[in-house]
């Protein structure tokens, strides 16, 4: 695939996760951003670092540069490294499934690290707060990863060789 191919294609599937996320955002925390995330990095490598930079702008440029945004600059990567890391070791497709329950559980810890500005108490206030929304985070997850997880991949693999 050339340069300016495989860059155009890249941010395709940036525009497909951003409207994954648009268009269940009125589900609270049921999503499958942390799906694609394990899927292209298991299937695009690499490239899953410019797709993850061009979804974060775009959070920001719809919802606002909040202090929430900046937990967006790392907790997709730590998702990937996670993935990449699990790939290596040769985990099995339902392992996927796995660690995207425990994303979702973690995805309010996660967040709630820049709110430590704020001190300590801001943080564990916040982390608190939302333990209800992770744990449907992380079941929702749990669901979507081994159910979706097969489909999913098949096509991405498919689309990945046009």
């Amino acid at each position: 695939m050339s340069r300016v191919r495989q860059v155009a294609a890249d941010g395709l599937w940036a525009a497909v996760l951003f409207a994954l996320q648009i268009s269940m955002i009125h589900l609270p925390n049921i999503e499958l951003v942390s799906l694609m995330v394990i899927l292209y990095t298991l299937v695009l490598g690499k490239r899953v670092l410019n797709i993850l930079i061009t979804f974060t702008i775009l959070e920001g440029i719809f919802h606002g540069f909040g202090v929430w945004w900046v937990s967006y600059l790392y907790i997709w990567p730590v998702l990937a490294g996670l993935t990449a890391l699990m790939k290596r070791l040769g985990a099995p497709d339902w392992g996927y499934g796995i660690l995207s329950c425990l994303f979702g559980f973690s995805f309010g810890f996660l967040c709630s690290l820049p709110y430590l500005a704020g001190g300590p108490g801001a943080m564990f206030a916040w982390w608190i707060a939302g333990i209800p929304f992770d744990i449907v985070h992380g079941i929702s997850n749990l669901i979507i990863g081994l159910v979706l997880f097969r489909p999913i991949k098949r096509i991405l693999i498919f689309c990945n060789r046009i």
